[in-house]
């Protein structure tokens, strides 16, 4: 071998003024002058300072390795620490996480439980519930064509009997306390518990008494409502049940103080515990929904486990080399670590400062791991390009400042995009992008220094011709003749292209360059690409408008949950009617003024004539009230006979002293309620809300109007506003980004433009694929926002920062350059995705799905639609790159530019063999 003399290398710095310059013809024609200034300006004053930046850190992180890995890795166990707090910051109350912070129905309930609380021990009503309360529930479902006959009755005494003894013991009694429904049972007059069924109390242990009795419905009896008890029903003349299909049962607990609360919650997991062993019915409880939640995290981690593998092992395979000295395998299982100490760190931080975790923030590691192993991709194949006889640190800096911008592009956007998500209405939403947003920042951060220390030990291993496995030194060249095949793959590496000076060519970046690259720049190609686009355009934006809104509560449950037979039951039986709202005065007023009192009735005729509110299935003390007043002829005209003669309405009608806030001769507040039917769809609840509240607010008399499932149903008002703004936001933001980063200002706004191309695509695939807008998939479109622009922005920076004259070869070189990075990202992403697609559980499904759509859009975008538009719409810096106006001056063997600064620390010389 013989000495090769790298000489001092030098970055050009140069002014802000300089770096903001137009590089192009120094004296345009007049002609050519606007053109010139808004196509061929090359914005890169932030740009080009920054890649210098990156190539100083290239310099001291190849000097200094070994520091640097010890930094980071003092630094993640540090903050690793914070994991001490997980436990208390574990929050996954459905209601807290899935409902909109600061919803009109939270309001709305503060004020209900402040003015009327629930007496479940003597005066116990479900429609006054403010809660979902704590019960369990059992529909039965005949196997003939009609339930209402003995034999099927008898079998539903049974069934009622069987659920009344279960008992559960209380491990906290010393006594060893059993816990039976009767000791706590919600309780109603007698006392004696509330009913699981209106006509099980009629028939009183005698089931022949159901064909004997005129069953009428939704009223029996006058005053019995069987709308959430019997389903399916046939109704003949003046609504007699002629048949029916299913019975339902349902068993309310206490949950007055602490004590009654936490014994139902122990009698309600026995009973879930217990019941598929002795009965063959769907069966739910009040905590259902949020223990099969919880459960599904634990169900998931298997998969999540092998989609982490599948993910790293790709990840380190795809960058394996047939040379042992320029073999990347270690330097790919070195690189994978980056991602995890920054999901330690992040974290670690997070969980000290007290950010809640919800069970949303386990998506975060795939993300977090899937944007570390691309900018490994990014940076390895940078590093490939530099020229291997150049010094660690000469070759460090050309990495760095090659691939530094790039994926500082792709981390502003990631991270904004998350950042800006915080602004959702949503809890669940908003920890899963403070989480995710933090943990991009710190891989980004891991990427330079952890793996950049990593790359350099590995340039030192590449530069002295050492094996990649055992370290020792190999031979690079040998004489055919004197060595077996077998020698020469185990024990000679190390070779170059002797013309360019790079690292040997991998197969498929020269597929790129060679094949996929003319291909694509053919005339007829393009044409095919943009007709393809305009049927992906038109597609989606249609699909975009057919998307469902709201969250169905079974989807938060495995498919294989009990629960989710119960809805579909529930479904089809109970549907025809809706929740009972309460319509509620929120302040003092004058009921016995006859004007008021017009007022009020003509509200509730309001509501009543709405096409989601039934007309004669009403409740109001106040008519009651008028009625009793007739009857009795009793004197309500003024304040003081008005109060005084209540107690005789609640003789007659006790329940009716629930609805009534009465203190000191005044009422304070008071509530009717109201029955809501044909809510078929997610639409139709929609409505309902929406114009139940337009209709409290056109009164004249101060009211509200609150159901339980309105915390649910006031998603409907926020979540698309909440994700055109994030959008919006974020594209706006995008776009800034790339025009400071990006030296092109054209070139940003395609950039841009894939951005929304690919939001669009994937919102309108979504309906295809039957997913609803819900804040589960909201949290996945806030992926989507800073996804989309990865390879974009890769394929639009390279495309910009290359010399070639022509648009067609800029992009082959830029495709050559990133056509493999991109490929192995998006592959190492779908492969380990792919895995959820056997999970049972929706979060997971839906996270596969979308996340699958982002990755498949944005490679359809980053190596075909975009290149092409490139190369038809992109010739705007032709003439930008007719000239340099950065001269080499020659100095004494040393490369100099005008108003650099010269590195002539680095170290001289190396040998070659």
């Amino acid at each position: 071998g013989k000495e090769i003399v790298s000489p001092p290398f030098s970055y050009n710095i140069g002014s802000i003024a300089d770096s903001c310059c137009c590089t192009g013809s120094l004296i345009p024609l007049q002609s050519e002058m606007a053109s010139w200034r808004m196509g061929c300006c090359h914005t890169d004053c932030i740009e080009r300072p920054l890649s210098q930046c990156f190539a100083r850190l290239g310099i001291l992180i190849a000097r200094y390795p070994l520091w640097l890995l010890l930094i980071s890795f003092s630094v993640s166990a540090g903050l690793g620490v914070g994991f001490y707090f997980l436990p208390q910051r574990e929050t996954n109350n459905i209601e807290d996480q899935f409902t909109p912070i600061g919803g009109p129905a939270k309001a709305e309930l503060d004020f209900i439980k402040n003015h009327f609380p629930v007496n479940d021990t003597g005066r116990f009503s479900p429609q006054q519930l403010y809660t979902k309360g704590s019960f369990v529930s059992l529909i039965a479902v005949t196997l003939s064509d009609n339930i209402m006959n003995a034999k099927t009755f008898r079998e539903l005494l049974v069934l009622d009997e069987t659920v009344r003894r279960l008992n559960s013991t209380n491990p906290d009694s010393t006594t060893g306390e059993y816990l039976y429904f009767y000791n706590l049972c919600a309780e109603v007059q007698g006392p004696r518990c509330h009913s699981s069924n209106p006509l099980l109390d009629v028939l009183q242990g005698n089931p022949e008494q159901i064909e004997a009795i005129t069953v009428t419905y939704p009223v029996f009896q006058d005053e019995i409502s069987l709308v959430n008890f019997i389903g399916g029903a046939t109704l003949g003349q003046e609504n007699i049940v002629e048949k029916a299909i299913a019975i339902r049962l349902v068993y309310y607990l206490r949950e007055n103080n602490r004590r009654d609360k936490d014994n139902s919650l122990l009698w309600m997991n026995h009973f879930i515990k217990s019941i598929p062993n002795e009965i063959a019915v769907s069966y739910f409880a009040s905590v259902s929904i949020q223990q099969e939640f919880d459960a599904t995290v634990k169900s998931a981690i298997p998969l999540i486990s092998i989609a982490y593998f599948v993910t790293i092992f790709f990840s380190i395979i795809s960058n394996a080399r047939l040379d042992i000295v320029r073999n990347k395998l270690w330097v790919a299982t070195f690189g994978v670590i980056s991602p995890g100490l920054a999901i330690v760190s992040s974290f670690g931080l997070l969980l000290f400062c007290g950010v809640p975790y919800v069970i949303t923030v386990a998506n975060a590691p795939f993300l977090i791991l899937g944007v570390g192993v691309d900018d490994m991709f990014i940076i390895i194949s940078s590093w490939e390009q530099t020229n291997v006889k150049s010094t660690v640190e000469k070759r460090m800096a050309d990495t760095y400042a090659a691939a530094g911008v790039s994926i500082t592009i792709t981390t502003l956007t990631d991270v904004l995009s998350f950042y800006i998500g915080i602004m959702t209405s949503f809890g669940s939403v908003q920890s899963f992008c403070i989480y995710t947003g933090t943990a991009l920042l710190f891989c980004f951060i891991y990427n330079l220094t952890c793996f950049g220390a990593i790359l350099a030990l590995n340039g030192r291993r590449e530069a002295s011709n050492r094996h990649w496995l055992i370290c020792t030194k190999v031979d690079r060249h040998v004489v055919d003749s004197e060595h077996s095949a077998l020698y020469k793959a185990c024990c000679v590496g190390g070779v170059y292209d002797q013309d360019t000076g790079r690292e040997m060519e991998h197969p498929a970046t020269g597929f790129f360059h060679n094949y996929y690259g003319p291909f694509l720049t053919n005339t007829w190609t393009k044409f095919v690409v943009v007709i393809l686009y305009v049927g992906y355009l038109a597609s989606s934006i249609y699909g975009s408008f057919q998307v469902q809104e709201g969250t169905d509560l079974r989807n938060l449950a495995s498919d294989s949950s009990y629960v989710v037979p119960f809805y579909d039951k529930y479904d089809k039986y109970f549907s025809e009617y809706g929740p009972r709202v309460m319509v509620t005065v929120t302040h003092e007023i004058s009921y016995w003024d006859v004007g008021i009192h017009g007022e009020i009735e003509t509200c509730m005729e309001s509501f009543e004539n709405n096409p989601y509110v039934s007309k004669t299935f009403s409740t109001s003390w106040l008519r009651a009230y008028v009625s009793i007043a007739s009857q009795f002829n009793l004197n309500i005209s003024d304040q003081k006979s008005f109060i005084g003669n209540l107690n005789k309405l609640f003789l007659v009608f006790p329940d009716l002293q629930q609805d009534v806030e009465l203190e000191s001769n005044t009422i304070k507040a008071s509530r009717f309620f109201i029955q809501t039917i044909n809510l078929t769809s997610s639409i139709d609840e929609k409505n309902m809300l929406n114009q139940l509240r337009g209709i409290a607010k056109g009164c004249e008399v101060p009211l509200i109007v609150y159901n339980t499932a309105f915390l649910y149903l006031d998603q409907y008002s926020v979540i698309v506003q909440d994700t055109v703004q994030n959008i919006l936001v974020a594209a706006a933001v995008m776009f800034v980004v790339a025009i400071l980063l990006i030296p092109n200002p054209l070139c940003s706004l395609w950039v841009t433009f894939a951005i929304a191309s690919i939001i669009v695509g994937v919102t309108g695939f979504m309906a295809y694929w039957k997913i609803s807008l819900d804040s589960v998939s909201m949290i996945n479109l806030v992926i989507c926002i800073g996804f989309s622009v990865d390879f974009s922005a890769h394929i639009s920076y390279a495309y910009v920062s290359n010399k070639k004259p022509t648009s067609n070869d800029r992009i082959v070189d830029a495709l050559h350059s990133l056509g493999y990075p991109i490929l192995q990202g998006s592959l190492s992403t779908i492969l380990g995705v792919i895995v959820l697609s056997t999970s049972e559980s929706y979060i997971f499904r839906t996270f596969l799905k979308i996340i699958f759509l982002v990755i498949a859009f944005g490679v359809l975008h980053g190596l075909l639609f975009l290149p092409v538009f490139l190369t038809l719409f992109g010739n705007f810096t032709k003439k930008c790159l007719a000239k340099e106006t950065n001269q080499k001056v020659h100095h004494g063997g040393t490369i100099k530019y005008p108003h650099s600064i010269e590195f002539s620390e680095i170290r001289q010389g190396e040998t070659v063999q």
